[in-house]
C-alpha cells in the first residue's frame, strides 16, 4: 500500500516569505547537506512566527488531514494530523499588534467555525462537481472503507467486465468450424469478438478530481490485494518476488487521457495535485523514476501538503547528489524542510547538521513524536545506542501505544543486548496489535537475541505476510539465515530486501557478509564496496572491504581500505591533513586508532617488504594501549601502563598489542637491538599473552649477549 498523503494549494504561505528568496538561490551551492541550510531557514523564520500565523498553519494541517482522509489516504490524514496536535500552542507565539496579549482564541488556538469537517474546493467547478457527487462519492467511500475496492471504483468508472463463461460441451459439435492453419510460420489462430479488440483509450465520464482519483486509486488497491493473493508464500519454492499489479496498465492510460484533456482545455494549471500523486507512484511502480520524480514534484507544487507524494519522491533518491539536485526544484514550504529531514535520514546522513535541524524543528513542534522518532533514529545510525535508547524510551512512556519505527527501537535494544527491555517491548507491542509488521520484527529480534534463530525466522515470515514491502524484516530474516548457515536462503533474503530499497547498506554489507562464507571473495568484494559506497563513515564497511581485498591477495587496495576505516569515524579532519589511503604512520600520532585496524596494516606492509613502515604501524598499534599523546618511541622505553592525561586512558593490553609487541620485539633483534628488544620481551612476560614465544626469546637474547661478552 502506498504511503498515503496529500495537499491543496495553501491560501498563505506557512513561513513569513522574506528571505525564502535568497535561500532558494543559495541551494545550488550546497557543499555538505541540504539540510544544513533549512535548519537555518527554520530557526530565523520559527522565532519570528506570530500567533495569526501559528494559527492558520494549524488550520491548514487539520485541513490537509482532511482532504487526505476523503481520499482515503489514512496514513497521511494521521500523520498530518499528529503534526498538528504537536504544533506549539498559539498563545507561546507573540502577536504583533500585542506581543504582550494574553487572550488567545477559543477552540485549540483557531475559532471553532475554521474547523474543518468536510472540505470545499477553491474551484467553482470542482465544487458543482463535488456536489452532484456526493451521494455516489459517500457510497464508493464506504466501499473502500469496507476493502470492497472493485465496487469503490465501479461507482464513478463502470465497467464491462467479460462474462464467466463454464466449460460445456457445445450442443452441436458437428457444426463446429475448425481452425484453419496456414502453411509455414503464420498461423490463425480464431478468435471472439473480445480477444480481436485492442486496448483504446475509454472516455472518462465527467468527475470531479476527487471523485476521479478516489476511484483510480481504488483500482490501483485492487491490484495491489489481487497481486498478494497471487504471490506465493514467503520464500516458498515459487516466490520469485515477480508478481506485479496488473491495474497499472489501465490506471496509466486513464491519467494519460485526463491530463493531455486538462492541456487542450487549458485547465492544466487547476489541478489539484492529487492524480499527479497518483500516476507518480504509478510512473515509479514502473521503473520510470525520472518520469515519476517529475509528477511528483508538479504534485507537491500544486498542493505542498501532499506528504504521501514527497515520501515517493524521498524513495526515488538513490543517493546525497540526487537530493541536492532535487532541492531546488521544490516549492517553499514547511514541508519541504520536513523532507529534506526525513531524505537525509533515509540516506543515513548523521551529521550535526540534520541533528541541529530537528531541534529548530522540535522548537515548533514539541510533542512531535515523528521528529523525537527521527532523532533517535540519527542517533541508531551514528552508532549512539545510549542516546537512540533514551530517546525511543521517552516516546513509549508519552505514547505507549505507538508502534510507528519501533522495530528500530528493538534493533538497538538488540545491539545493546538489553534483553529485559526488549522482552518488555515484545510484550507491550503484542498486547497494542500482535499483527503488525513492527510486533512481529520485535518478537523476532526477541527471539534471535535467545539464539533461538528457527523461531525468529518465523516471526519475520510472519511480518512479511502482513506487508511484503517491509524492509526491516526481509534483512533481519537474512541475518537470521546467516546464524542458521543458511546461505541460499540468506542471500535471497537479502536481495529482497536490495530490491525494495537499494540504499539499505545493511543488506549489501549482508550480501558481501553471505559470499565471503562461501569464500566467494570477488563477489563479496562487489557487496561491500556498495556498502561502502553508502556508508562512507562507516568504518566496519572499509574494513570488510579491506579484508575481502587482503583475501583476494590485493595488498595496496587492503592498505587503502584500512587506512580509510582508521578515519572513517572521525566527524572533523583538517582539510590540509593527509589523513585517508595515502596517509603515513606519523599522520596517526594525536589520535586514538583502533589498533584491530593498524595491525593488518603492518602485516600488509611486511607482505610488501615494506618492514619500516610495518614497525612504525606496529608501533602505533603497541601505543593505542595508552590512548593518544603517547609517541610510540615513549612506549618503547617502558611506558606501558602509565595513565595519559591528555589522551586518556587506551584499550590496555590486548592480544593484538601483544602480537605487535612480539614482532617489535623481533624486529629488534634482527636488528641487533638488543636493548630494545629485551625491555619488550621482558614487558611480554608480564603481559599474558604471547608469553611462550616472549620466554623463548629472552633465551635467544641472554644466549646472544653472553656469546657477545664472551668474545
Amino acid at each position: 500500500m502506498p504511503r498515503q498523503q496529500f495537499v491543496q494549494k495553501p491560501e498563505t504561505e506557512i513561513l513569513p516569505h522574506h528571505g525564502l528568496d535568497k535561500h532558494t538561490s543559495d541551494m545550488s551551492q550546497l557543499k555538505e547537506s541540504v539540510i544544513a541550510s533549512s535548519a537555518v531557514l527554520l530557526s530565523s523564520k520559527m522565532s519570528n512566527f506570530t500567533r495569526e500565523q501559528a494559527i492558520n498553519l494549524r488550520a491548514q494541517l487539520l485541513r490537509a488531514s482532511v482532504q487526505c482522509s476523503e481520499r482515503c489516504l489514512y496514513q497521511s490524514a494521521k500523520w498530518i494530523a499528529e503534526l498538528a496536535s504537536s504544533l506549539k500552542d498559539p498563545a507561546d507565539f507573540n502577536s504583533p499588534d500585542d506581543p504582550d496579549s494574553d487572550d488567545v482564541p477559543m477552540g485549540d488556538g483557531f475559532p471553532p467555525d475554521n474547523i474543518p469537517i468536510f472540505s470545499t474546493s477553491d474551484d467553482v467547478d470542482e465544487t458543482r462537481l463535488e456536489a452532484q457527487e456526493v451521494g455516489n462519492y459517500l457510497l464508493a467511500k464506504s466501499f473502500f472503507d469496507c476493502r470492497e475496492y472493485d465496487r469503490c471504483a465501479a461507482v464513478f468508472l463502470p465497467s464491462n467486465p467479460t462474462p464467466l463463461v463454464l466449460s460445456s460441451p457445445s450442443p452441436e459439435p458437428e457444426k463446429q468450424t475448425p481452425t484453419k492453419r496456414a502453411k509455414g510460420k503464420s498461423k490463425v489462430v480464431a478468435q471472439s469478438p473480445e480477444m480481436k479488440q485492442t486496448p483504446r483509450s475509454i472516455a472518462l465520464p465527467r468527475l470531479s478530481q476527487k471523485s476521479l482519483f478516489l476511484a483510480l486509486y481504488a483500482k490501483y488497491m485492487a491490484g495491489e490485494k489481487r497481486k498478494d493473493e497471487d504471490s506465493e508464500m514467503i520464500m516458498g519454492p515459487m516466490d520469485t518476488g515477480a508478481t506485479i499489479n496488473k491495474e497499472l496498465v489501465e490506471i496509466a492510460r486513464r491519467l494519460e487521457d485526463w491530463f493531455r484533456e486538462r492541456t487542450v482545455q487549458g485547465k492544466e494549471a487547476r489541478n489539484q495535485g492529487w492524480l499527479e500523486y497518483l500516476y507518480g507512484v504509478v510512473l515509479a511502480k514502473s521503473n520510470s523514476n525520472e518520469d515519476a520524480k517529475e509528477y511528483l514534484i508538479k504534485s507537491v507544487h500544486r498542493n505542498p501538503f501532499i506528504w504521501c507524494a514527497w515520501l515517493e519522491l524521498r524513495d526515488l533518491l538513490n543517493n546525497v547528489e540526487a537530493l541536492r539536485a532535487i532541492t531546488p526544484k521544490l516549492p517553499h514550504h514547511l514541508f519541504a524542510i520536513l523532507f529534506n529531514l526525513d531524505a537525509n535520514q533515509c540516506l543515513y546522513q548523521t551529521s550535526p547538521d540534520t541533528r541541529s535541524a530537528i531541534d529548530e524543528l522540535l522548537k515548533a513542534f514539541p510533542t512531535s513524536h515523528y521528529l523525537q522518532t527521527q532523532r533517535a533514529l540519527v542517533f541508531y545510525h551514528a552508532k549512539d545506542y545510549e542516546e537512540s535508547e533514551s530517546v525511543f524510551s521517552s516516546l513509549i512512556q508519552s505514547d505507549p501505544y505507538r508502534l510507528d519505527s519501533l522495530d528500530h527501537y528493538s534493533n538497538v535494544l538488540y545491539v545493546m543486548s538489553n534483553r529485559p527491555k526488549l522482552a518488555f517491548l515484545a510484550q507491550l507491542a503484542t498486547a497494542t496489535d500482535k499483527f503488525r509488521p513492527e510486533t512481529c520484527c520485535i518478537v523476532g529480534n526477541y527471539y534471535s537475541l535467545k539464539s533461538e534463530h528457527e523461531k525468529a525466522v518465523m516471526y519475520f515470515r510472519r511480518a512479511l505476510t502482513l506487508d511484503r514491502q517491509f524492509l526491516s524484516a526481509w534483512t533481519l530474516m537474512g541475518h537470521e539465515y546467516v546464524e542458521m548457515k543458511n546461505t541460499h536462503a540468506a542471500i535471497e533474503s537479502y536481495r529482497r530486501a536490495v530490491d525494495i530499497n537499494r540504499k539499505d547498506y545493511r543488506a549489501w554489507y549482508g550480501l558481501g557478509q553471505t559470499y565471503e562464507v562461501l569464500e566467494m571473495h570477488h563477489y563479496a568484494l562487489f557487496y561491500f564496496q556498495r556498502a561502502a559506497a553508502l556508508r562512507p563513515y562507516d568504518k566496519q564497511m572499509w574494513q570488510a572491504l579491506g579484508a575481502c581485498y587482503d583475501k583476494i591477495d590485493r595488498p595496496i587496495q587492503a592498505i587503502k581500505a584500512y587506512k580509510r576505516a582508521l578515519v572513517a569515524n572521525l566527524a572533523y579532519i583538517e582539510p590540509s591533513s593527509s589523513f585517508g589511503s595515502t596517509a603515513t604512520s606519523g599522520d596517526y600520532i594525536n589520535v586514538f586508532l583502533d589498533p584491530e585496524l593498524l595491525y593488518p596494516i603492518a602485516i600488509l606492509h611486511e607482505r610488501l617488504q615494506e618492514f619500516e613502515e610495518a614497525a612504525s604501524f606496529m608501533e602505533l598499534v603497541v601505543a593505542q594501549e595508552e590512548g593518544p599523546g603517547v609517541h610510540p618511541d615513549e612506549m618503547a622505553l617502558g611506558g606501558v601502563g602509565q595513565e595519559d592525561e591528555e589522551g586518556g586512558q587506551g584499550t590496555g593490553v590486548t592480544i593484538t598489542t601483544s602480537k605487535a609487541r612480539m614482532w617489535l620485539a623481533r624486529w629488534a633483534f634482527q636488528r641487533g637491538d638488543e636493548k630494545k628488544a629485551m625491555a619488550l620481551a621482558n614487558e611480554l612476560c608480564e603481559d599474558g599473552f604471547e608469553v611462550e614465544e616472549a620466554k623463548a626469546l629472552v633465551r635467544d637474547l641472554r644466549a646472544r649477549m653472553e656469546a657477545g661478552s664472551g668474545r
